[in-house]
């Protein structure tokens, strides 16, 4: 059974569940171009892109911040690449 499912007995019946509520896994190097939706919308600026992950001036570190556009507005704007994990501000794809 992986972490994201949750096992529940009724009745001596063994069940798996997927809860919404677990934490999502992301690859820091993989989110260049993938897709986001914005959980609470602000100013019709709903669906967003990855346009650029940002490189550590030591290239040895970890990455931590992405560059997302709105794809209504164009506007653009960085922010921390964990903030995607949090599923009342992000969901991943468009939605």
């Amino acid at each position: 059974m992986n972490k994201t499912e949750k096992t529940s007995t009724t009745h001596g019946i063994g069940l798996k569940a997927f809860s919404p509520q677990t934490a999502r896994r992301l690859n820091p190097k993989k989110l260049l171009f993938s897709k986001w939706t914005a959980a609470t919308p602000h100013d019709k600026e709903k669906h967003f892109i990855v346009t650029g992950v940002i490189q550590p001036e030591p290239p040895a570190t970890r990455i931590e911040s992405i560059e997302l556009e709105a794809v209504y507005s164009r506007r653009v704007f960085s922010l921390s690449w964990r903030n995607l994990t949090d599923h009342k501000q992000w969901l991943q794809g468009w939605q």
